[in-house]
């Protein structure tokens, strides 16, 4: 150990400091492994750089994932409805299929209730200007200031052009991919002309491009029934009260019914679950895991055995074996914390770097605290597997 034996920040440490078990006694035995680490920095970077990969990795893996399946709720979340009702075991938001309008005041009658509307929406057809087809998720909704299933990035004048028949909007994001140009453009849904009259930003779909449009347009564009819609839409006077007004849907029988927070959860495990790029996320977030943990297991072995005959005199002083494999334990604690901190700004910045990309990648704080703290426990564990190296510690090393 580079720094002498017995020194720290705070001058020559006496033997006494790591025998007792006074406070005292612990401050300057972290002191110790401190300095350690800043005399051997060169040792044990490798260390502090896999541990970083390793928080990096699974925050930045599980980030994106969150960020992807967040796309397919995006229909309630961006809404302000209280409850949404639907088809009877409907999977997802965007896997709803009609029901008769006469829902409507099934849901109305609640005394909790304060405002429902009809909401459509499904897949349908587009039709490229210049040939070729397109899947599209049609969405219908009421127009008006209140509306309960207008997103929020539908502005006042946007939902004014879109009460005129056949008009639409769509994200700036899928213009090439609709084969249009922008605002202005017609193009033919499931045979019924459309026209292009406003343009949302960060509006994406995992499935085929948003189609915004008013009840009246959606219905030709879906090809269901005058009567049909695809969900009823909710708000309580009191949002506390939605989950009693679920309950009561579901035992009336007939439909499925959620609270927003509901449907927005069984929409994103749907998604997650069916597609399995979750499960793909979390092999390569573990592998990264797996890595860092062998890394960092084998540095601290090897700076600890490359400083066999440093423990031997401790050894010889009569420092017991568990205060030096203490010493080592704070060795790996601090590698995983500098691991950790070197981890955030990263994270951070490449999730910056990613929404400027087109990829949106969520940090939300229980989500980083998870990953620093897996990451932490891991070095801590590569600690662990680092202390076989003290049985050998003997004092008649110093005589070879």
């Amino acid at each position: 150990m580079t720094g002498g034996i017995g020194t720290s920040f705070l001058g020559p440490i006496p033997p006494s400091c790591f025998i007792d078990g006074g406070l005292f006694g612990k401050m300057i035995s972290m002191s110790y492994s401190l300095t350690t680490l800043w005399f051997d920095r060169a040792r044990y970077l490798p260390g502090v750089l896999a541990v970083g990969f390793s928080a990096l990795l699974i925050a930045l893996q599980f980030g994106l994932l969150l960020g992807l399946f967040s796309i397919s709720s995006l229909p309630i979340d961006h809404t302000d409805a209280d409850i949404w009702v639907g088809a009877p075991e409907v999977l997802a938001v965007d896997l709803g299929r009609p029901i008769r309008d006469g829902f409507l005041a099934k849901v109305a009658v609640n005394p909790e209730v304060e405002r429902c509307e009809v909401y459509l929406q499904g897949f349908s057809y587009w039709s490229k200007p210049d040939g070729g087809n397109e899947l599209c998720m049609v969405i219908g909704c009421r127009l008006d200031k209140d509306s309960l299933g207008r997103i929020r990035e539908l502005t006042p004048e946007m939902a004014a052009k879109l009460s005129e028949p056949g008009a639409i909007v769509c994200d700036e994001s899928d213009l090439e991919r609709l084969g249009i140009k922008g605002v202005g453009d017609t193009a033919e849904v499931a045979g019924r002309r459309v026209r292009v009259v406003g343009l949302t930003k960060g509006i994406k779909s995992l499935a085929g491009p948003y189609v915004f449009c008013s009840v009246n347009t959606a219905k030709p564009l879906l090809r269901i029934f005058p009567e049909q819609i695809t969900y009823v839409l909710a708000r309580c006077k009191d949002p506390k009260d939605a989950p009693k007004v679920v309950q009561r849907l579901r035992e009336q029988g007939g439909v499925s019914a959620f609270t927003a927070d509901e449907f927005s959860y069984r929409s994103r495990m749907h998604w997650l679950l069916k597609t399995k790029a979750g499960i793909a996320l979390g092999y390569a977030a573990l592998l990264g895991l797996l890595v860092g943990a062998v890394v960092t297991s084998q540095t601290l072995y090897a700076a600890t055995a490359a400083s066999m005959k440093e423990f031997a005199v401790l050894r010889a002083m009569g420092i017991p074996r568990w205060r030096m494999a203490g010493l080592v334990m704070a060795q790996a604690s601090w590698v995983g914390v500098f691991g950790v901190l070197f981890s955030i700004p990263a994270v951070h910045g490449l999730a910056a770097l990613a929404a400027t990309l087109g990829s949106e990648v969520l940090l939300p704080w229980w989500l980083q605290v998870g990953a620093c703290s897996v990451t932490l426990i891991m070095a801590v564990v590569s600690g662990f597997v680092a202390l076989r190296s003290l049985s050998q510690v003997e004092p008649a090393m110093l005589l070879r």
